[in-house]
Order: structure tokens, then sequence, then C-alpha cells
């Protein structure tokens, strides 16, 4: 009985000791916390190509958007949010590196022949590696873009232990691939051979994402859905494309290309509906997202899980799609490849329960580079010396009083003559064809009483004019890949 004792004192003395050192803080750059209980998971669902409007909490009346709306009801929507860039693997850059397109590494769609696009530097600290020196197991589910198979920025080269999906951005037009990646291997999909329609890659990745959620369950997870949907080609089931047939009249047919060479190259197959298929697709999107949410719900872990949902750009035009029909971008100017406000302000709706009071509104501006700095502020570690963004984890818990706020936001974009934009509390400046005439004018909004960007004031303010002129000379760095010069980097995505 003796023997025991001293065993149950020691353990006892143990457990206190573990206990107390787990509520202390801990030494730079390691988790303010050590169990699961205070590590919420996080789950980051980005959209692609989803416009600001595109969301029946944000204005669509097209169709409705239950699941989303409902994740809205119980969490935070914002409405001044932006995305890292106006095009995929950029954004994606400032999403994952905290840094803005002036610093992040990579600036545009740089293809990488036959598979992939260029890839992040093994030597760059990404959110995912952040992650898991926090003690998280992390997985990415869907479209990557920042480095082709086997490169230095292979997901799972990056921070990832898991990833499924599209490496190739290019490639990840087809939404019945011949082919997906399971970490460092090729999975062939026999059923989709020869341009066959048999498996729809958006099922199949979003069933591996429930499957990492239920496998990590008991630890903290840190679970990046980069969902391939809304984006082109438009192509859906079957039954969700007949749910929406005919009620999106008139029909509007797109004729995309029937070469095999150019199909396996990321070229649109034809779409006859495509009002349907978007709405059938958004549909789709909606459902996967309630069914995450049901999925925590099951698992008894929604209480300790931060759900986020969000997009990468502005509404597409490309394979079929009508954002001018469904009013995709609400009452902003603009889609993707712009930098007015329709193709970078994006939808971001929070919930994490009891800490986020349900059905607020924050207009806080924010950006995607704020994420790195706002995940490392919920998980206890330090945030990284060069982000460019700032943690907005007050305004998710109600703190306004004490939310930092940007000097501005700066975006540039090396296609389409060359583009840059800044805002400044509300002034918005934007500047086209830069590559071409570096002295080109500077348009000047002011979005507090013009959100649609329609009267350009610049004229009236040249002292803003001139402040805005010098965050665009000074707020970028200078890149080898990514030359803002008379080069251009033509890319899909």
């Amino acid at each position: 009985m003796i023997k025991h004792s001293i065993h149950y004192f020691v353990l006892l003395l143990v457990t206190l000791l573990i206990s107390c050192n787990s509520t202390s803080k801990k030494s730079k750059g390691e988790p303010l916390v050590s169990n699961h209980v205070d590590k919420p998971n996080i789950i980051y669902i980005l959209a692609d190509d989803l416009g600001y409007g595109d969301l029946s909490s944000y204005g669509q009346q097209n169709f409705k958007t239950p699941n989303i709306d409902k994740l809205a009801s119980q969490g935070m929507l914002f409405t001044q949010h932006y995305s890292g860039s106006t095009v995929c693997a950029p954004s994606r850059s400032a999403l994952l590196t905290g840094m803005h397109t002036g610093h992040t590494v990579v600036r545009g769609n740089k293809e990488i022949q036959p598979e992939g696009q260029y890839p992040i530097p093994d030597n760059t600290y990404t959110l995912a590696e952040a992650m898991k020196k926090a003690g998280y197991t992390t997985g990415a589910f869907g479209k990557w873009g920042l480095g082709f198979p086997g490169s230095e920025g292979d997901p799972v080269n990056q921070g990832f232990d898991t990833f499924f999906g599209y490496n190739c951005q290019r490639l990840g037009h087809k939404y019945f691939p011949d082919h997906l990646w399971f970490n460092r291997d090729s999975i062939g999909i026999k059923e989709n051979e020869n341009f066959a329609n048999g498996v729809y890659a958006p099922t199949v990745i979003h069933n591996k994402t429930i499957q990492f959620i239920e496998e990590n369950k008991d630890k903290p997870f840190f679970a990046y859905v980069a969902s391939i949907i809304p984006h082109a080609e438009l192509a859906a089931p079957e039954e969700l494309i007949n749910k929406y047939r005919n009620k999106f009249l008139p029909e509007k047919k797109y004729k995309g290309s029937n070469n095999p060479a150019e199909l396996n190259n990321g070229a649109y197959q034809s779409q006859d509906e495509s009002h349907a298929a978007f709405a059938a697709m958004v549909d789709l999107l909606d459902q996967q997202v309630g069914e995450i949410m049901d999925k925590v719900e099951e698992l008894g872990i929604a209480d300790n899980t931060i759900v986020i949902f969000t997009s990468d750009n502005g509404p597409h035009k490309e394979g079929g799609a009508d954002p001018k029909y469904f009013n995709s971008n609400g009452a902003l100017k603009g889609f993707k490849r712009d930098l007015y406000e329709g193709g970078i302000r994006v939808p971001m709706i929070i919930k994490w329960p009891g800490k986020i009071k349900e059905g607020s509104i924050s207009d806080h501006v924010s950006a995607f580079w704020d994420v790195f700095p706002t995940f490392s502020d919920i998980v206890g570690i330090e945030v990284p010396n060069n982000t460019d963004g700032i943690s907005f984890l007050p305004e998710l818990l109600g703190e306004a009083q004490n939310q930092k706020k940007h000097k501005y936001l700066y975006w540039e974009f090396h296609e389409k003559g060359g583009r840059q934009a800044v805002r400044m509390d509300n002034w918005k400046a934007v500047k086209y064809n830069v590559l071409k005439n570096p002295k080109a004018p500077l348009e000047l909004y002011d979005l507090s009483n013009d959100i649609g960007e329609q009267n350009n004031i610049a004229s009236e303010h040249p002292d803003i004019v001139s402040k805005m002129q010098a965050i665009l000379d000074s707020a970028r760095t200078s890149s080898d890949v990514f030359t803002f010069s008379q080069e251009t980097f033509l890319g899909h995505d």
C-alpha cells in the first residue's frame, strides 16, 4: 500500500507540474498553451474566384447559400476584407507568407511546364510551418499553385503533413482530371481517362478533407481547404445542374476546346448551360461547407474549432462565367485581374464559438497577409518579423479598442500592362499600365461614399495623390523573378 501511495503521489506531483507549466507563458517562439482544449482547431476554407456578391449573406439574389449564411449567423462577417492579389498564385503566396505582393516571393502566375507554378523557395517561412511549430497537424486540400511536384515549393516541403488535390492551377481547370496528387504521389483516375466525366474531383477532395478532420479530431489540426470551386471551367454533377436547369434564362452557351492537347493543358470544355452550372457549383461549395460544419459537430469538437470562409480574388469571366448576370461583384467595380474593389475585396466569415459574438458584422479593414499574424496570436507563437500583416484577433474577440489598423494596403499585378493599387484609410488609389507608362496618371477614389469607384477625384486632392504615389514608389522590393518591368508573366490560374 505504501509503495502504491508513493507512486500515486509522484504521478500526482508530475501531473500538477505539467498542469502549472501549461498555463504559464512559454519562452520566445513557443506556444503559450500546451493542450488541445486551449489550442483551437483551425479550418480555413478558400473558395476559388468567388465574388463579393456571390453569397446570399452578401446580397446574392439569384440563389441561396444557406450553410455559409448559417456560418455568418454564428460568427462574424467582414465587409472590408481583401485578398492577397487579384489572381490565384500571388494571392495564396500572400496568405501563406504574411506579405503583400510587393514583398511576397510569388507575385504572379509564372508557369512551370509540364505541371505547376514557380515554387516558393525552401527558406520561406510559411503559415503551415508556423502551425506545425505550434504543435498542429497540418493538411492542405484542393489547389496549390505555389510549386511544381517535387520542387522546394511542393506543399509537403512547405509545412503540410498531408496534401491532396491539384498541384498545378492550370490543370486545376479540369473538374474531371485524369490524376490528382496525394503528397508526392500522382494518383491516376481511370474513370476520367480520354476526357470522360466519371469522377468529379471536388467531391473526392472534399471527402479527403472530411477524413483528415476525423483522423485528427483528438489533436489540434490546421486544415487549409483550398477549394477549386467555382473557377472555370464550369462543370458540376448532373443532379445539381438539373436543379437549376432553365431557371436562369436566357442561358449562356460557351464553346470551348475539343482539342485533346489543349484540354490536357488547361483549356476549358464547352458548356451549354453556363448559368445553371455556375449556380450548381456554388450550391455544391455551400453544401461542402455545411458538411464540414456538421462533421465537427458530430465529432464533438465544434466548440474548439475555428472555421473561416473566404475567396482568393474577385469573380472571373472565363469559360462561360457570367458575373454581370449574377451580380457577382455586388456594388463593386471590376473583376478578377482588376485592382479595383471588385477584383480584390472578398467575403470573409469567421466562426469561433464562445469567442466571437454570433451574428456580428465587422468593417475592420484587413487582408490576406493579416491571417498569419492572427493565427500566430491565436495559437501562441511569435509573429514573424518580416510580415506586412496585423493580427485582427482583438476584432474577433470584440476588443475593437485594442485593434491596430494598417497605415495602408498595397497590391501590384504584373499582367495587363502592370497595375498597382493602395488603400489608405478610406482613400483608394489605382494605377494602370505602369509597365508601359511609369508616369501613368493615378486614379483616386473615396470609398466612404464611392464604393463603386465611379468618381475619380485625383484632380481635387493633389496632396493625397502625392502621398499615394509615394507609397506606390516605396511599398515594394525588387524581385529577380517577378520583375516589375516591361516583361510580364502570363500564366493560368
